[in-house]
């Protein structure tokens, strides 16, 4: 017995067979190759054709079935993970009316920023927990301004996942996890957003039917079965947006508990047990996978820019030549705590939203000629990138969130004992490496959406755990006063760039 689980990213789309008994995977597969092309018609534009990520679904699919080869009628139940905030617009025919806008996508920014301030931060907040800001709501008022005769002919809205089950199924529907993510929810109501909507006159109508997150959604029809090689009648039983979809994978569901990645940018995502926001939208508060009405379960979202792409820098650029990452860890791992002074700000990628949408730049401060060498400079860029980390989560503590546990995959800058130990050790919570994807996660969450695993715990009981860190209590002070440093540089980095303004 299999389940099958698609992550549709931005650049690929990837499928993985895995076996229900066990719970490990037995094949997996992404296409393209080489990174999907992202349409950029103008600049901060971003679109891609959905009809291309329906094609790679396809190679994705005959490949694990061709790898594996298991019989179409042995898979029990199919699972969507998405890329986030993109906007789907179909006719009545279900045809792909404009090509869809994705989420690094800023053209509608001054929409989000207009509802914003007419509507009022407050009611926007306290409603949506977010700002209207540049999500699938906006897009579709840009649409509407400013492409009238398509927003005419549209039958339904929908994000990428809803297109992908649309596709294997001919129905519509949605989530109310989805819904959030597009500012569409109303939580302090529990319904769609009536007030958004009006403002931006969009008609209700436009909203697909709402499906929980785990439940039977659509089954795959005869066409779908015939393009994919699957059998007619398999149920589609999870979706999810990726980041909540890799908090799923990596067994993430209880208030306290922290999914976190560090490749180019780093993500922190958080669970909250109660309906909170931060005034100051420095973060994205989103209905995790297991939110209902009657638990409440918030996924909130920090996005740094600024994190792994500084150490790729460093290797590039300040370690020995030819070096590799594993090596670079080693020359880190030679220097004490704190890097002996040198503080590293790792915000050299764009402006960042926690830091209140501000473009500090990356800085470094307190080299002594004399006595600092590459090891220093290398372990202060891992502390540094691990800092931003820590003033991202302390944001989360303050709405509420206690940090007691990180989960994270075996990947990118979780490999570094240095990252690992520091991040243990500033936050004081225990992280637990885990080998996964969220390919992975989406088939094991149509397991739980077509009950075959009664819960998430008998879902992830064979989830591999191939590493736990606890702080060092020895060393917790020589973290606290690397951090409190840093701290202090951010701060006057901060106050120099609002006096430049």
């Amino acid at each position: 017995m299999y389940l099958l689980g698609y992550d549709i990213g931005s650049s690929s789309v990837k499928a993985s067979l895995v076996n229900a008994e066990t719970g490990k995977c037995v094949s997996s597969a992404f296409f393209p190759k080489t990174e999907a092309a992202i349409i950029a018609v103008k600049p901060g534009w971003a679109e891609q054709n959905p009809e291309s990520w329906w094609e790679n679904l396809k190679l994705a699919t005959q490949a694990v079935m061709n790898e594996s080869g298991a019989n179409a009628g042995e898979i029990k139940a199919i699972g969507i993970s998405y890329q986030m905030h993109g906007l789907v617009c179909v006719d009545k025919d279900q045809n792909v009316l404009r090509p869809s806008i994705i989420w690094c996508d800023s053209r509608a920014v001054p929409y989000g920023q207009k509802a914003f301030e007419t509507l009022g931060e407050e009611k926007c907040l306290s409603h949506l927990l977010n700002s209207p800001g540049n999500f699938t709501a906006s897009k579709l008022a840009w649409i509407k301004e400013n492409e009238l005769a398509i927003y005419e002919r549209i039958y339904k809205i929908m994000l990428p996942g809803d297109y992908i089950a649309m596709k294997l199924s001919g129905e519509i529907c949605t989530t109310v996890s989805g819904l959030s993510e597009g500012m569409f929810w109303d939580f302090k109501n529990n319904r769609v957003a009536d007030f958004l909507m009006d403002y931006y006159g969009f008609d209700n109508s436009l909203i697909a039917d709402i499906k929980p997150t785990f439940s039977e959604q659509g089954r795959v029809n005869a066409a779908a079965a015939k393009e994919l090689g699957l059998k007619e009648g398999t149920p589609i039983t999870y979706r999810a947006g990726d980041q909540p979809n890799n908090a799923l994978s990596l067994n993430v569901f209880n208030p306290g508990e922290i999914a976190s990645t560090a490749g180019t940018s780093g993500v922190v995502y958080g669970v909250n047990g109660e309906v909170n926001y931060d005034p100051k939208s420095r973060v994205n508060t989103f209905a995790h996978v297991n939110h209902t009405d009657e638990q409440t379960r918030l996924g909130v979202l920090l996005c740094i820019n600024g994190t792994g792409i500084l150490n790729s820098w460093v290797k590039r650029t300040i370690a020995p030549e030819g070096i590799s990452y594993n090596e670079m860890n080693v020359l880190a791992s030679q220097a004490p705590i704190g890097s002996a002074g040198i503080s590293i700000l790792p915000f050299g990628n764009g402006a960042e939203r926690m830091l209140n949408n501000r473009a500090t730049g990356c800085g470094i401060h307190g080299i002594d000629f004399n006595r600092h060498d590459k090891s220093h400079l290398i372990r202060a860029a891992q502390e540094g990138i691990v800092f931003s980390f820590k003033y991202g989560i302390d944001i989360m503590e303050e709405m509420g969130i206690p940090v007691k546990k990180i989960h994270a995959g075996h990947a990118n800058m979780f490999l570094s004992s240095v990252f690992r130990e520091t991040l243990a050790g500033t936050t004081e919570a225990t992280i637990e490496l885990y080998d996964t994807d969220g390919s992975v996660g989406a088939a094991k969450g149509a397991g739980m959406g077509a009950g075959i695993y009664k819960n998430h715990e008998e879902a992830f009981a064979t989830l591999d755990k191939l590493t736990v860190v606890e702080p060092d209590a020895g060393k917790q002070q020589e973290y606290t006063d690397a951090y409190a440093r840093w701290k202090q540089c951010l701060t006057q980095s901060m106050q120099t760039e609002t006096e430049n303004k």
